[in-house]
């Protein structure tokens, strides 16, 4: 019960917002209430006047009051809905909005370690279970709980000895339900962590699917997805199970407090101490006691698997970003430098006391094998991840009193690995829905895409498929390309940037290189040493380490790890 409220009270500061909304939903709630406790009570006048006592003014009086009443009733539940339903739905648009903004916000090692496939699941099948707690299950829990409390009132008026055996034998309910309740929340909470791996794999299964069918492998797959659809399907049957063990019990306990009632008001009645119409007006009020109880049981347990998935979506809420942004502005940077930097992934090295200054107006190359360290570098430079040890500067200032943002967008980095979104070309081009045509056409000219883009139906307003599937390799990197000249940023990080080129295409990109780099920073990674020519500086990376450094005509004479690398590259 601790952890319950502890979770419902993270919805507070949101519920606050929402006063006049609220105050009008319990109006509704409070109508609703007194239209079906009024209801119950007539039965009392209804049955001694009219029936009984054959009052022929009542009888005109009391059928448009039970009307009344009714309409009373059911306006004020749909009031209620409405407006609960407007402020559940309204917080969950907050919480989802507030939720990307943390992920976003965290660096970019927690992506390495969370699976794409468990956030997104966070953030579509998390948070709509959670909807039921703002949106359906804490208004119908106080909506019950004030038509029980109004009946309760009824209840005790009628008969208060009648209804102490009602009050005695239904607190006999809380200890079992409460077990039940931490049974549910517990299965609750591993079916939505199972249903996270199944979002996993189905997100790995269609991000491979090109290998898949390479390697003929989709009968393996399929296996591996029964296995956890198998697992999830177990675990939603014990919820289920738990959930409707709920109903048959309160069944019992309601079948013992009529009989017990029935029992004894008979005998009240039969020794005239209770009107027969007391007596009636009493089992309606109790009738309709035991459905509002009833629901109040189903809900809390229903409310266990809700705040299971809060506490996931809280936990996401809550992050705290691992690196801490500066607040310097950058502003035309001369020399970025490492001084005696060393880095680690979970204890695994991948740099050893890298020293070295990339300048303004110059080609600052890396080389090297593959984990020799050179994605490490970058991966510093943006500042995805803090070193170890040392420190990187920007004109002698240390990285880390930058303000990300303004470090980020002085960047512009193209990676072997092309990111493209399912918009226009303009878009992916520009990264945003508003661009300057002109530096558009420019950017894609010096890019060498112009020419393609032109030919497409609808040219740089073409929308791209997932990942851009409807390009070739080749187009899809010119556009990478094409992206980072449009930013016209201050420093320029190309990794592997014409891999997927022909060999006309990316001259064309090295040339273009050679003019940006005029008065720009400019680092170049690239497994195809031909390219390299362009460069000033070449550092030679093995084992995390700056081993040779130096012109490429230099190190083709003293440098054995970049002799080895060229001796690969010509076989």
């Amino acid at each position: 019960m601790g952890e319950n409220l502890r979770v419902l009270k993270k919805f507070l500061p949101y519920i606050k917002e929402y006063k006049a909304q609220f105050a009008i939903a319990i109006v509704g709630m409070v109508a609703a209430a007194v239209g079906t406790s009024a209801s119950a009570y007539l039965v009392k006048p209804i049955l001694d006047e009219i029936f009984i006592e054959k009052n022929a003014q009542m009888l005109k009086i009391l059928p448009p009051l039970v009307i009344l009443m009714y309409f009373l009733k059911g306006f004020g539940k749909f009031i209620q809905v409405y407006y609960t339903e407007y402020i559940g739905q309204d917080i969950i648009r907050r919480i989802r909005e507030q939720m990307l903004r943390s992920l976003l916000h965290m660096p970019y090692g927690y992506f390495v370690k969370e699976p794409s496939g468990k956030l997104i699941s966070r953030l579509t099948n998390d948070i709509n279970r959670i909807k039921m707690v703002v949106a359906n299950l804490l208004p119908d829990l106080l909506r019950e709980t004030l038509v029980s409390i109004a009946l309760v009132f009824v209840v005790i008026y009628q008969s208060p000895k009648l209804s102490l055996y009602f009050l005695l034998i239904m607190p006999l309910a809380i200890y079992p339900l409460s077990r039940l309740a931490k049974r549910m929340k517990k299965a609750s909470r591993a079916s939505q962590e199972k249903i996270s791996d199944l979002t996993t794999h189905l997100s790995e299964i269609f991000n491979n699917i090109e290998l898949i069918k390479a390697e003929a492998t989709e009968e393996s797959e399929l296996r591996r997805f029964m296995r956890h659809n198998y697992d999830f399907f177990k675990l939603t049957m014990k919820q289920i199970r738990i959930n409707n063990l709920v109903s048959p019990f309160m069944e019992v306990l309601g079948a013992v407090i009529v009989a017990t009632v029935i029992y004894v008001g008979g005998q009240e009645v039969l020794q005239g101490r209770m009107s027969t119409g007391a007596f009636f007006s009493f089992m309606t009020a109790l009738f309709m006691l035991y459905a509002p109880i009833k629901r109040i049981s189903s809900i809390y347990n229903q409310l266990q698997d809700a705040v299971a998935a809060a506490e996931r979506v809280f936990e996401i809420v809550d992050l705290e970003p691992g690196l801490r942004s500066g607040t310097r502005k950058l502003s035309a940077p001369s020399r970025i430098c490492f001084e005696d930097v060393s880095l680690s992934y979970e204890e695994k090295p991948a740099l050893h006391h890298v020293t070295f200054c990339a300048k303004r107006g110059q080609i600052t190359a890396i080389v090297g094998k593959s984990g020799s360290g050179k994605s490490s570098i970058v991966s510093l430079i943006l500042r995805f991840y803090d070193p170890d040890e040392g420190k990187i500067t920007i004109d002698g200032i240390d990285l880390k009193e930058f303000d990300l943002k303004s470090l980020r967008s002085s960047i512009a980095f193209v990676t072997q690995r092309i990111y493209l979104f399912q918009e226009s070309i303009a878009y992916n081009v520009a990264g945003s829905e508003h661009y300057d045509e002109a530096k558009l056409k420019e950017a894609l000219e010096m890019a060498n895409a112009w020419e393609f883009v032109q030919q497409l139906p609808r040219g740089i307003h073409t929308p791209l498929a997932e990942a851009g599937a409807n390009l070739s390799g080749g187009q899809r990197q010119r556009l990478a390309i094409a992206r980072a000249l449009y930013k016209d940023a201050q420093i320029f990080i190309f990794d592997e940037a014409t891999s997927a080129l022909d060999s006309k295409s990316e001259r064309e990109i090295l040339k273009t290189i050679r003019k940006i780099a005029k008065d720009r920073i400019v680092l170049l990674i690239s497994h195809n040493l031909k390219a390299l020519d362009i460069a000033d500086t070449i550092l030679v990376l093995e084992d995390g380490k700056i081993v040779c450094q130096g012109e490429a005509k230099e190190l083709a004479r003293e440098c054995p790890t970049y002799k080895e690398l060229l001796h690969n590259f010509s076989v």
